[in-house]
């Protein structure tokens, strides 16, 4: 793995720092909104963070990592526009509770196969793209992702 550019720590900073605000929000409210403290800085952050992955081009250029940030770029403005508007109708809540906690699943998917390919820094505990602890620690995440989503939209709707 090549080494961390600026621009590189600047965005594993702030997406550590947006998943903090988003569990914070998630444990204090049960889901994120836009109107509570906490979610605003998450998704601000979030945006941030999916913008300047789109800059970094260490792997050979626009790959699987990029497309997660324009997902993510998509998901904040879906969520805001179902939240803020009635767009999609009787579909508002729901698809602001799923977009929203989309979110956590395009910071943890990338954030997972950066960490386990490049830490600990000189052996890192996996160096294939098809190692099955990498793969399976995606699935798990996934798995994960199903869940909170579910149980957002409970707690939510």
């Amino acid at each position: 793995m090549p080494d961390i550019s600026l621009l590189g720590w600047i965005h594993t900073i702030l997406g550590i720092a947006a998943l903090l605000f988003g569990f914070y929000s998630l444990i204090k409210y049960k889901f994120i909104k836009f109107d509570n403290f906490s979610g605003k800085i998450y998704l601000a952050i979030t945006l941030i963070v999916a913008a300047t992955s789109l800059f970094i081009y260490h792997q050979g250029g626009f790959g699987p990592a990029h497309v997660m940030g324009v997902l993510a770029i998509g998901a904040v403005f879906t969520g805001a526009i179902a939240e803020k508007t009635n767009f999609f109708k009787s579909l508002s809540k729901y698809m602001e509770s799923l977009s929203y906690s989309s979110t956590f699943l395009f910071h943890l998917v990338p954030a997972t196969f950066d960490g386990l390919r490049r830490l600990p820094v000189h052996d890192p505990v996996v160096t294939e793209l098809d190692d099955p602890l990498l793969l399976n620690s995606i699935l798990v995440i996934f798995a994960l992702y199903l869940i909170g989503s579910y149980l957002s939209i409970y707690y939510f709707i």
